[in-house]
């Protein structure tokens, strides 16, 4: 069968939360939808509740195996997906509301984009996040993936997500997205997810990744940020400097 849309969720043991997450799905307005369950062999009942999803609704796909961590789960997933747009949602976090996607889907039929993005709801940020982005306001702040709807090509244009970064191999796709002449971008004022304050890169501290973003930003994107940024990019490099 072919999809429109594939809903990518790295796994690992997350019993507690995988059923809100698939429920939020199955309760969309729009059923054309595949769901790759990408789990790193959980030890807990995350693979037990799915199964019993699974006997009900046959778009829900499992690939289970030792995996190096969320992004090369994400990774996996690209390669496995059937639809033609994919999206990468956390285990713990849920769509907004039950016609999410079928406002997503009526964007991708009327506009001829390569990456299609909103907004995320959470208490982390005291509400909605972040509204458009341009690279100067990408190059200080990311746009969280469980707002953005990705056509597959972009992978092949750019590639995939670089395992280097543990932590932020979104935000660097991000800025290679959006600094590109090559993708097409397309912000669409809606709320995406829920998005759950206790995900991955906004637990964990990315040392690499931060110390090469002002680089590249500056390396890919000099002349599309404004000088205030170019400014604060420098005076980071500065600071890492001495």
């Amino acid at each position: 069968m072919n999809y429109l849309i594939t809903i990518i969720i790295p796994t690992y043991n997350c019993e507690k939360t995988i059923g809100d997450a698939l429920d939020s799905i199955l309760g969309q307005s729009i059923k054309e939808v595949e769901v790759l369950i990408v789990d790193g062999l959980s030890t807990d009942r995350t693979l037990e509740i799915v199964a019993q999803y699974q006997t009900k609704h046959a778009n829900i796909v499992v690939h289970s195996e030792k995996d190096e961590g969320i992004y090369d789960a994400m990774n996996k997933g690209i390669g496995l997906a059937k639809g033609d747009w994919l999206y990468f949602m956390g285990s713990d976090d849920t769509l907004f509301e039950n016609t999410t996607l079928e406002k997503v889907a009526s964007t991708i039929s009327l506009n001829k984009a390569d990456l299609i993005y909103g907004n995320v709801y959470s208490t982390r940020f005291n509400g909605v996040y972040d509204g458009e982005f341009n690279c100067s306001k990408l190059a200080l702040k990311n746009i969280c993936h469980q707002a953005m709807f990705f056509n597959k090509t972009i992978f092949k244009k750019i590639g995939k997500f670089n395992l280097k970064y543990k932590a932020h191999a979104d935000w660097d796709h991000n800025i290679r997205c959006f600094y590109s002449s090559k993708i097409k971008k397309k912000f669409v004022d809606i709320t995406i997810a829920n998005y759950a304050d206790g995900g991955f890169s906004s637990q964990n501290f990315d040392e690499i990744f931060a110390k090469i973003r002002p680089y590249k930003c500056l390396y890919l994107g000099y002349n599309k940020i404004n000088k205030e940024t170019r400014i604060k990019l420098f005076m980071k490099i500065f600071k890492m400097s001495k």
